[in-house]
């Protein structure tokens, strides 16, 4: 599969509500593959043993994996609604399970719906949404002259300078969004005329905070 970016969750979250008494907990995280949201499920159903229900949902990037549960709740009321929340949000790699604690007022399909909906979106607004970028991996080797000039255009221009390096000379490890890379190279020949040695060194994602206008 390709590399490309994504949303996913920052950090794992939990937030809470009662809705008529019934108590409904979000539990949220990020994760790296279907094992890992499987593996969490099987945590929060231990860690809330006495609930009513817990009610899950995942989207794996890779295949295209979407998977939910209701858990014992009327058929498209709980599990869904999770599941399209998550993918109005456009998020992946992450996993939900919403938590109930009855209490004892019925609720009905639309209420199970909205409840289960607005407890996955709470969850998520808790964790926050990240754009996963990838960047390319650009290893900087220079003189000590070039040092000052180098590190004032890598701060003036936005680029990440992940550790350095000093021996004989100096290594700079940098990361370059993917459609600033070629500007990146061209850029350096042009300041330091040709005196730096830029080597691509593979790629990396990083995590940028998402921006909602």
């Amino acid at each position: 599969m390709a590399l490309k970016n994504y949303r996913t969750l920052a950090k794992p979250a939990v937030a809470e509500f009662t809705e008529r008494k019934s108590r409904f907990i979000a539990s949220v995280r990020p994760v790296a593959n279907e094992a890992e949201a499987l593996d969490f499920i099987a945590q929060i159903r231990s860690k809330y043993y006495d609930a009513t229900h817990n009610v899950h949902a995942y989207i794996m990037r890779e295949n295209n994996i979407q998977r939910y549960s209701d858990d014992g709740e009327p058929n498209g009321t709980a599990g869904i609604p999770v599941l399209e929340v998550m993918r109005k949000e456009n998020i992946c790699d992450a996993v939900v399970v919403i938590t109930r604690y009855f209490g004892g007022i019925m609720l009905g399909a639309g209420g199970l719906v909205r409840a289960y909906g607005s407890a996955c979106k709470m969850g998520i607004d808790e964790s926050t949404i990240v754009e996963r970028v990838l960047c390319d991996v650009f290893e900087i080797t220079t003189d000590y002259n070039m040092l000052g000039k180098l590190q004032y255009y890598i701060n003036e221009n936005g680029f990440i300078l992940e550790n350095t390096e000093y021996l004989q000379e100096v290594k700079l490890t940098l990361l370059s969004e993917e459609q600033y890379s070629q500007k990146l190279v061209q850029d350096i020949t042009e300041l330091t005329n040709a005196q730096a040695r830029c080597k691509n060194a593979g790629k990396k994602f990083i995590d940028k905070p998402l921006h909602r206008y």
